[in-house]
């Protein structure tokens, strides 16, 4: 499985326009690969490098299978979005200390499953759920630095 996206290559700098110096929207996403029998994708943005550990950028699941794009400024078709480190249930933009690089991990999840909303709350929760359900996976990396 693949993810990738027009607006950057992988282990490449992610235009300003989808981080906080910009608009803050996500940028184009594109996904290929997905097992035929995936019931529902799952799509998780993440900064490793932040000084407080692991920050969540953006948190969907149950996303429709047949998807493979997801445009700019906009959610998955059918996604659910789950609260992120910002305190918000939308994408939020790379936004590292000045003077410093960080990493930002787009990942996706073919699963075999929809996922139960009731039980989730949050990335924990989330990652708790989607784990005997996983068909296959892709990530993209992207940098930023202001």
């Amino acid at each position: 499985m693949v993810i990738t996206s027009s607006a950057f290559t992988n282990n490449s700098p992610i235009p300003d326009e989808f981080t906080c110096n910009g608009s803050g929207i996500n940028p184009p996403l594109s996904i290929g690969g997905i097992p035929e029998d995936t019931q529902s994708l799952v799509l998780i943005v993440e900064d490793p490098d932040a000084p407080m550990g692991t920050w969540d950028h953006w948190l969907v699941y149950n996303i429709d299978p047949s998807l493979t794009e997801i445009s700019p400024d906009s959610v998955p078709v059918n996604g659910i979005e789950v609260i992120n480190s910002f305190g918000k249930v939308n994408y939020g933009g790379p936004c590292p200390p000045v003077g410093q690089t960080h990493r930002y991990f787009f990942k996706i999840y073919a699963l075999s499953s929809m996922l139960d909303p009731t039980l989730i709350m949050d990335k924990p929760s989330l990652i708790e759920t989607l784990k005997p359900y996983i068909l296959s996976s892709g990530e993209l990396v992207g940098t930023y630095s202001r």
